[in-house]
């Protein structure tokens, strides 16, 4: 969503970069291009005014007080000021002491309520509680029914009746107190337009239920009429937090960016996708570190920590280190990678990711090639890729639908990266004693925080399948003709 705002960025800054010092020329240019940037991206223009006078008088003072990097100054100044109207500070759900928690959904229709309350609902269930959903949407034909499939698929119960909206709701509440669920979620009823009888339905829910947090359902594609929208429903119903849906769409992302600083209430959740576990809490600060191109890596590791098994991982690390990782163990940590999300939005959080690399559509079929050739081999090939030879290399070619020539790259580069593996667990033996030794050590702690686990965190291998530490350059096998990647050949089973 914020590709073309972070590539705009990207150019001022670099200009910024460059300069030993700042004159109030320099910075009046930049507040202009900040300005423009901010405009196109469809945010709104008291909003713009505000944000760039805030930025310039940080600016202004950096220039005059002759910093040693005065350009640093300015792009601290503005990552201030894009994680304050983001929201500043990542909004912590406090659970009531006495249960349940009642959470109320609003939004107009077609803004995803529907589907947000289920994700919500599993996401409370990862905190370890135990919610309930209420269809009160008894407008929209087949809401409650999608509500109770998506309800199934979680494992979260559903309630609703034939009645009117606000009785379901008041009746939710004593269901959600009978069952002992310590979470209420109430899915209201939307419209194609803000009115007054949708305005005084939900008003009247929330007077039956009186909810500990009222969160407003917002396409992020719909551009500055969310705005409008958060606007009327804030003045009814005194919003406590955003919830932003399509996240993931290529809108401008003007909606993200002027919310909080109209309403004066922060972005609670983002939906990036279209599953149910694509669904997380919004944090400004790194989200304003992926517009300036400097990575989200807290949000990585935290996908890193769902999707890998702690105790598979340190095994395939000794292994690595030892030089005994083996094709089986590569597709196991490659299926594990794919799990974390599309792998384009995973470079995008990397620090320090080239530009054309961000950009680049890498696509979960890009491993496909890899992955047929890899299956097409025999468990001893697999185990023993040395034992390859030219009639099985022409079999695996043709069982994995590739040439020989990309069954003999990706061989090769296997081999290259065992041998690197196996002299930098001698290096490590050295120093610590056996490498798994070494390897061990550097695993100790909370599952997926030991230093050197992280995909990209340093030279000591861990939950990436091997070849991606040294991104970019890497020649990873399937990686090979992507922008910055530098590896030899290009996607195996790719057409040139």
């Amino acid at each position: 969503m914020f590709d073309t705002l972070s590539s705009r960025f990207d150019g001022i800054l670099t200009r910024l970069r460059g300069k030993g010092r700042l004159t109030e020329a320099d910075v009046d240019e930049v507040m202009r291009e900040i300005r423009t940037a901010l405009l196109e991206a469809d945010v709104n223009v008291t909003v713009v005014r505000s944000v760039v006078n805030r930025i310039r008088e940080r600016a202004i003072g950096a220039a005059r007080s002759q910093a040693l990097d005065p350009g640093q100054q300015v792009i601290k100044a503005v990552n201030a000021e894009l994680t304050a109207i983001l929201g500043g500070e990542t909004l912590k759900i406090a659970f009531a002491s006495k249960p349940p928690t009642v959470v109320l959904m609003a939004g107009l229709q077609g803004s995803g309520k529907t589907t947000n309350s289920a994700k919500l609902a599993n996401w409370m269930k990862q905190q370890g509680r135990h919610p309930l959903l209420v269809g009160a949407d008894l407008q929209r034909p087949a809401a409650v029914e999608q509500l109770r499939t998506l309800g199934a698929s979680i494992d979260v119960p559903v309630f609703s009746e034939a009645s009117d909206p606000v009785r379901v709701a008041a009746r939710g509440l004593e269901e959600a107190r009978r069952l002992g669920r310590d979470v209420l979620i109430v899915d209201t009823a939307g419209r194609l337009s803000v009115d007054a009888e949708m305005m005084e339905q939900v008003r009247q829910i929330s007077e039956a239920i009186s909810p500990d947090y009222t969160f407003l359902v917002i396409d992020a594609m719909t551009g500055q009429d969310a705005v409008t929208t958060a606007e009327s429903f804030h003045a009814t119903l005194s919003i406590d937090g955003v919830i932003l849906s399509k996240l993931d769409g290529d809108a401008r992302g003007g909606a993200a960016l002027s919310v909080k600083e109209v309403i004066g209430r922060p972005i609670a959740f983002a939906s990036t996708g279209e599953k149910l576990d694509a669904f997380e809490q919004f944090h400004p600060d790194r989200m304003a570190g992926r517009i300036l191109g400097m990575g989200d890596m807290l949000t990585l590791i935290e996908q890193a920590e769902k999707a890998f098994e702690t105790d598979q991982a340190e095994e395939a690390a000794a292994r690595l280190l030892e030089g005994q990782f083996t094709l089986d163990d590569f597709l196991e940590q490659m299926q594990q990678l794919k799990k974390m999300g599309p792998l384009g939005g995973l470079m995008g959080m990397m620090p320090g990711m080239p530009k054309e690399l961000k950009g680049a559509k890498i696509d979960d079929d890009d491993l496909k090639p890899v992955e047929a050739i890899i299956r097409s081999m025999t468990r001893d090939e697999r185990t023993h890729p040395g034992i390859i030879n030219g009639s099985r290399r022409q079999r695996i070619a043709v069982g994995s639908g590739t040439s020989v020539a990309e069954v003999n790259r990706l061989v090769s580069q296997f081999a290259e990266m065992q041998k690197m593996m196996k002299r930098f667990g001698g290096a490590a033996a050295l120093k610590g004693g056996k490498g798994s030794k070494a390897a061990k050590g550097a695993k100790k702690g909370k599952k997926g925080k030991a230093p050197g686990s992280f995909p990209g965190a340093g030279p000591k291998p861990g939950f990436m399948p091997p070849g991606m530490h040294d991104l970019p350059g890497s020649g990873l096998p399937g990686f090979g003709d992507l922008p910055g990647l530098g590896g030899p050949g290009g996607v195996p089973g790719r057409k040139r």
